[in-house]
């Protein structure tokens, strides 16, 4: 699995550290390592259990090995364990040296007139300009069609057979939290590039070399803007209110690409 080797590739960026504190929010899910780093993540509320006390791990998590939190968005009992493994992975890769990303390109991506384009995970402003610069766009995402739809949806039943079609995918970073990851790669095999993109794309390069991703498009925080952007998780703010202080990165993924 795909976010096995991610893990790997985290291990020396997690070492020594410890989970110093952690917010849940409605749409957001925010924490801080005990090396004053901030990581963000999605929250994936549409399979979330029922019940007051569905989330008794959120309790005990301060203060334990980052390493073993961030395990979570592999073992994960639900959305919500496996997005807090996200987010201290997100904090952990600050480590990293990842190159802002400055591209006029969205998300570094080269948009021909005659491509297909896959998302995976709706942002309607990129899906809005994706459509003005190729043939077609397809958009997929089970949270909108649960609530009713798009213009721009399909149907999730046929990601199987218009995926392989797509010359560019673009796929939410949370497909490394709900578990689909590995099987939607498969189906983008013939994609000319694909990239994983948002907050919760785990930006370890090298846990993506030999795979068909070319691109992680994700965002760092301002450290030193940890009690504000808590705040704002905490009162069910979103990544557009919590702009502000993301840093946005993109770093290509090469077939024999390290882990920094």
């Amino acid at each position: 699995m795909i976010m096995e080797k991610v893990l790997e590739e985290a291990q020396p960026y997690l070492a020594g550290k410890y989970l110093s504190e952690l917010v849940v929010g409605l749409s957001m899910i925010g924490c801080r390592l005990s090396d004053g780093t901030v990581g963000v993540a999605y929250l994936l509320r549409d399979a979330l259990p029922n019940g007051c006390s569905a989330f008794p791990y959120a309790l005990s998590a301060e203060g334990k090995p980052a390493a073993e939190i961030a395990a979570w968005v592999l073992t994960g009992e639900d959305d919500a364990q496996r997005g807090i493994g996200a987010a201290v992975l997100n904090a952990a890769s600050q480590g990293l040296s990842v190159p802002d990303d400055d591209s006029p390109l969205p998300f570094g991506l080269e948009i021909r007139a005659s491509d297909m384009v896959g998302m995976v995970g709706y942002i309607r402003p990129v899906a809005q300009r994706l459509k003005e610069s190729s043939s077609e766009v397809i958009v997929f995402d089970r949270g909108v069609e649960l609530a009713g739809g798009d213009e721009m949806i399909q149907p999730c039943a046929l990601q199987e057979q218009l995926l392989p079609e797509c010359d560019i995918v673009i796929l939410s970073g949370t497909t490394t939290i709900n578990g689909t990851i590995d099987s939607l790669l498969e189906l983008c095999r013939n994609a000319r590039e694909v990239a994983l993109v948002g907050t919760s794309t785990p930006m370890f390069a090298g846990g993506f070399a030999g795979t068909n991703v070319t691109h992680l498009a994700g965002a760092w925080w301002d450290n030193d803007s940890w009690e504000k952007i808590k705040k704002v998780i905490s009162l069910a703010g979103g990544v557009r209110a919590l702009s502000a202080y993301s840093i946005m990165k993109n770093q290509p993924v090469f077939l024999d690409c390290p882990g920094s």
